[in-house]
């Protein structure tokens, strides 16, 4: 086994263990490899290894990658999406991670519309309040969805937030248990036609605590592929 098929069986442990600390199952929890600075070829060993979902942030380098990957996996934009470079990934990337703004919900589904498709979206919140950060504040949060529940294309299927880095991990658990929270009084509020599923948090160095506090996609990339 080379060496990226031992730290995808190392990480698929690692989320049992994280699963059994918490009462969960692994089949709740999805890797999203997060292949920004990998080449097809080593996208093509993942996919073989039995990774499902891979992650992009950037339009350009993501639509290079799709075209000539495709169908192969399940594909995420997670990084910040500017309104201009919508077009590109519409039709394409079967989620979004970075819906963080009216003009970008609007443009989302506008696009989406014209292709007669219905796009699943993850809002982005900026739970830890840093400056360095994109997403919306929390309190923006209700507003935003009764805002989203207007939209017909567009499937509000999850929250995102990015934690800041720390060495130790034990340190941000506070703000992934904030995203579950934020995610049980959205859907408390019974908004119509928004359910809050998935929450997209944890990276390589936390992904164990996000997982603790109720991740169900969790972007690994450095980890897989030693970047």
């Amino acid at each position: 086994m080379d060496e990226l098929g031992q730290r995808w069986e190392q990480l698929q442990q690692r989320i049992a263990a994280a699963c059994e600390r918490s009462g969960r199952s692994p089949d709740e929890v999805n890797v999203v490899a997060v292949t920004k600075y990998v080449s097809t070829d080593q996208m093509k060993k993942a996919l073989q290894l039995g990774v499902k979902h891979l992650g992009e942030n950037r339009v350009q380098h993501a639509v290079q990658k799709w075209e000539e990957l495709g169908d192969s996996g399940v594909w995420h934009f997670i990084g910040h999406l500017q309104t201009n470079k919508v077009k590109d990934i519409i039709g394409k990337f079967d989620y979004i991670h970075s819906l963080d703004r009216i003009s970008l919900l609007k443009e989302i589904e506008k696009r989406a519309r014209m292709q007669g498709i219905k796009v699943s979206c993850f809002v982005q919140v900026n739970v830890s309040g840093e400056e360095s950060k994109y997403g919306m504040p929390p309190h923006q949060l209700f507003d935003f969805m009764q805002e989203a529940a207007r939209m017909e294309h567009i499937n509000i299927c999850g929250l995102m937030t990015m934690a800041p880095l720390v060495d130790n991990p034990e340190e941000v658990r506070s703000v992934f248990r904030e995203l579950r929270m934020l995610k049980d009084k959205v859907n408390a509020a019974y908004i119509p036609g928004v359910e809050i599923q998935h929450l997209s948090m944890g990276m390589s160095g936390d992904f164990e605590v996000a997982i603790e506090e109720g991740a169900t996609f969790i972007r690994v990339g450095s980890y897989l592929f030693s970047q």
